[in-house]
């Protein structure tokens, strides 16, 4: 499933391509799972619609839409979900299967949403923002981060991941992000003293920033907006390394599973 940096990334080059453009018309495909809005709404929604701005939110694509001289309140949401791509591509270009929606831009280009498993989700919100029920990691300062895990007897792990607290964190840079802060992932949220925390805090900042720099991890069939695969899965120090060396001690790493995912960890660098 994307993450963070994977969807900052796409939203980041749609938001190049598109932003400023008029949405005309809209097809939506008749499979039912993608829709957590009815067709003839997001149709409604979308269609005479000028692209305001393309914009992530935790794990959503948002685009903030606007009508003739009114300013931008309705917004269409897009979850990847597992497998979802969007992206931007001539009216003549092949329609792939599994594709679910596509907007017809006045530029002649169509945005289209495919989604082979059908995880991913469309959405439109009308007169009102958008917003996650989680922190946003790159903007929460530290002190509301070190609240977050307080008194919390869940794995460090099972709480980064927890979507409610912060908003857009998945499997991939949890792993990361524990390892470049000595963590264990099994470790109670709630035994982290104050510097295991800021050790946290910098090493997600990190780790999410460098992620974005080099345009997201491509360990699955992610590509961006331009159909390009991202650069972060080359760094990688324990994430899908399992039985391979420690890059800082030589340690063979560790995969366990917690609440059902998996992680990994080096049993010497993290306590």
């Amino acid at each position: 499933m994307p993450e963070l940096p994977e969807v900052e990334t796409i939203a980041r080059g749609l938001s190049r391509q598109v932003t400023g453009d008029v949405i005309e018309s809209v097809w939506v495909g008749s499979k039912p799972e993608p829709l957590k809005s009815p067709a003839r709404e997001i149709a409604r929604t979308l269609e005479g619609a000028r692209i305001a701005d393309v914009r992530r939110a935790g794990k959503h694509i948002v685009f903030d839409l606007e009508r003739r001289g009114g300013k931008a309140r309705d917004q269409w949401i897009v979850h990847l979900g597992m497998t979802g791509r969007m992206f931007v591509c001539g009216a003549e270009a092949e329609i792939p299967k599994h594709t679910h929606a596509i907007a017809t831009l006045r530029s002649a280009r169509e945005l289209r949403f495919v989604d082979p498993r059908r995880f991913g989700r469309l959405q439109v919100v009308r007169d009102q923002r958008f917003e996650t029920s989680g922190r946003e990691p790159l903007d929460v300062g530290f002190e509301i981060f070190a609240k977050l895990f307080r008194g919390r007897k869940t794995p460090i792990k099972s709480a980064l991941l927890n979507q409610k607290l912060l908003a857009g964190i998945g499997n991939i840079y949890a792993d990361e992000s524990l390892f470049r802060a000595g963590v264990r992932p099994r470790r109670r949220a709630a035994s982290l003293t104050r510097n295991d925390v800021r050790r946290l805090y910098d090493s997600v900042q990190q780790v999410l920033n460098e992620a974005i720099a080099a345009g997201g991890s491509s360990v699955s069939d992610y590509v961006n907006a331009d159909g390009e695969a991202g650069f972060f899965q080359f760094a990688h120090r324990v994430y899908g390394r399992e039985g391979d060396l420690c890059v800082s001690c030589g340690a063979p790493i560790k995969r366990i599973v917690i609440a059902g995912r998996s992680s990994h960890y080096c049993p010497k660098c993290q306590k």
